[in-house]
C-alpha cells in the first residue's frame, strides 16, 4: 500500500513547483548528472536551487528562448547528462512543441520536460498562462512519458522517477499550494496507478490537484450512502490499464477528474482503455474546451466545475446512467 500523508501533514500545503530545484539538488549530491536549463524563469520554477545548493555550473539561463532551452537541453543530454527544462508549461510545451518532438522524442533523448505553473491553478496570471492542453500535446508523442503528481511528496517522487527512467519524461507541476495526499518519503512507479480509498460503487480516476478533491468528493459522497473507489493516475502515459479496468469492472461506472482539458488528457486515457476492453458509462470533469480566466485558484476550480462539488454531481449523472 503506498504512503499517504498523516492527519497533520494532510492539513499543510506545499506546490508541486517547490519540489523541483530541491529535488535536482539532492539527485546532484547523490551523484546523478543532472542538469537544469531555464528560460529566465529560475526563481518561479524553482530550478535555482540547485545553483544555491553548490552547483551553479550545472544551471544554464537561456533567456526568454523556450524552443532554443529544449535545444540546448538535447545537446546535454547528448553528452550524457540527464537534462531538465523549466519554464511555464504554456511555453515550455507550447511554445517549444516542434522542439520537444523533432529533436527530443524523434531521437528519444535523455531530455525530462518538467514545467511549472501548469493548469488553472496559475490563477491571476489569466487565461493567456494557464495552460489546459499539455497533457495532450505530451500524450500524443511517440517515446515520451507524462506524470502528473498530486502534491509536493508525488512530485519529488516524479522527478527522481523521470531522473532514472532514460529518455523523454514529462513531469506537469503547479504553482498554488495544495493539500499533501502522501507522505514525505511516497515512492511512486512508472505505469502504476494507486488506489487511495476502496468502493464499490463508482470509480473516480483522478490526476493532479484533482486527486485531493476526489478524496472529499468521496467522503461527501459517503455521507449520501455512496461507496467511491477514487484512484491517483498519477502515470497517465503510461497508463495503469490494470487497475483502472478491475475497478471498472467492479464498480460498473467511472467518473475522471483532472485540471486539463476533456479532451486528450486522463479522461481521453481512460475513455479509450475502457472502449477497448470494458465498455463502461463514463463522465468527465475538466475543463470543456474553454480558456481559463484570471481569478484565484479556489474560485476558479468552483467557477468551471472542478471542484468536489462537480465530480459528486458527475458521480449523480454516472451512476444513473448505471441503473439504465
Amino acid at each position: 500500500m503506498v504512503k499517504l500523508a498523516s492527519e497533520d501533514q494532510a492539513k499543510q500545503k506545499k506546490a508541486t513547483r517547490a519540489a523541483y530545484g530541491a529535488t535536482l539538488a539532492e539527485l546532484a549530491g547523490e551523484g546523478v548528472p543532472v542538469v537544469a536549463v531555464d528560460a529566465d524563469l529560475t526563481g518561479s520554477t524553482t530550478t535555482k536551487k540547485l545553483a544555491d545548493a553548490g552547483y551553479a555550473d550545472r544551471l544554464f539561463n537561456c533567456g526568454i528562448a523556450e524552443q532554443n532551452m529544449v535545444d540546448v537541453a538535447a545537446g546535454l543530454a547528448v553528452t550524457g547528462h540527464v537534462a531538465f527544462t523549466g519554464s511555464f508549461a504554456v511555453f515550455g510545451t507550447g511554445r517549444a512543441y516542434d522542439q520537444i518532438r523533432n529533436t527530443v522524442c524523434y531521437s528519444n533523448l535523455d531530455v525530462k520536460v518538467a514545467p511549472t505553473h501548469a493548469g488553472i491553478s496559475v490563477g491571476p496570471d489569466g487565461g493567456s498562462h494557464q495552460m489546459l492542453e499539455d497533457v495532450s500535446l505530451m500524450r500524443g508523442l511517440p517515446n515520451m512519458r507524462v506524470l502528473v503528481p498530486a502534491d509536493y511528496a508525488a512530485a519529488r517522487a516524479a522527478l527522481r522517477l523521470a531522473a532514472a527512467e532514460p529518455g523523454p519524461v514529462y513531469v506537469r507541476m503547479g504553482r498554488a499550494s495544495v493539500p499533501c495526499v502522501y507522505a514525505d518519503d511516497v515512492e511512486l512507479e512508472l505505469g502504476r496507478a494507486y488506489v487511495l480509498r476502496e468502493g464499490s460503487d463508482v470509480t473516480i480516476v483522478a490526476c493532479g490537484v484533482e486527486v485531493e478533491q476526489a478524496l472529499k468528493a468521496a467522503e461527501m459522497l459517503a455521507d449520501a450512502g455512496v461507496d467511491a473507489e477514487v484512484i491517483d493516475a498519477f502515470s497517465v502515459k503510461p497508463l495503469d490499464e490494470e487497475t483502472v479496468l478491475a475497478s471498472a469492472a467492479k464498480t460498473g461506472c467511472v467518473v475522471t477528474a483532472e485540471e486539463h482539458s476533456v479532451m486528450g488528457g486522463l479522461g481521453s486515457a481512460v475513455a479509450e482503455v475502457l472502449a477497448r476492453k470494458l465498455p463502461t458509462p463514463v463522465e468527465f470533469v475538466g475543463m470543456r474546451d474553454a480558456f481559463g480566466k484570471s481569478g484565484e485558484f479556489e474560485e476558479l476550480m468552483t467557477y468551471f466545475n472542478l471542484d468536489a462539488r462537480a465530480l459528486v454531481e458527475a458521480v449523480k449523472n454516472v451512476m444513473a446512467r448505471k441503473q439504465v
